[in-house]
């Protein structure tokens, strides 16, 4: 009887845990480093993992970077291998608090808010602050949209003589994502 009970207060934690913390699967994060008059270098990933916890406003994203698809297909090899090396760094991170973040505020109009933290790419570690997001409530959802720029070198990632007039080192980055209640 002891154990059914420790159970149920387990199990009845662990609910109560989860009531606040919202999850995607299927966000998308996107980039482009294209210069005008040349090819684009533009990639998306459409299955990167982010949670929110709504007690605290943390926010973590994980990206596996052989996610990301170019429209040419060169390109996301060259990508993967050259810039990346996503065999040796499998994986980018997003780990950051939103400021000032109250979900009793969170409704059907978007709000704007900025988030600070950590990202992690290429086995490098850098702190962003002051990305501008957008944020709703849609029934049992958060919504969060956002876009920041970041350096390509900032990562360790050097862009060879040959292509630096056609691939910019200032790296803009777009995000969206559809948090469903865990």
């Amino acid at each position: 009887m002891r154990t059914i009970v420790s159970l149920a207060l387990f199990l009845l934690a662990l609910i109560a845990n989860s009531q606040s913390k919202y999850l995607t699967k299927t966000g998308t994060v996107s980039f482009e480093a294209s210069v005008p008059s040349f090819e684009q270098v533009r990639a998306e990933n459409k299955a990167v993992t982010a949670i929110i916890n709504t007690d605290n406003g943390e926010f973590a994203a994980l990206i596996l970077v052989k996610g990301f698809r170019f429209k040419n297909a060169l390109m996301e090899e060259h990508f993967n291998e050259n810039y990346a090396e996503s065999d040796k760094f499998p994986k980018a991170t997003f780990k950051g608090i939103i400021d000032d973040f109250d979900p009793t505020k969170l409704s059907n109009e978007y709000i704007e808010k900025t988030i600070r933290g950590t990202m992690s790419f290429h086995g490098q570690t850098q702190n962003l602050k002051d990305i501008k997001i957008s944020l709703s409530k849609k029934g049992n959802s958060i919504v969060m949209f956002g876009a920041f720029e970041m350096k390509a070198s900032d990562f360790d990632i050097e862009i060879p003589k040959i292509v630096s007039n056609k691939v910019t080192n200032e790296v803009q980055v777009e995000f969206n994502f559809q948090l469903n209640k865990k």
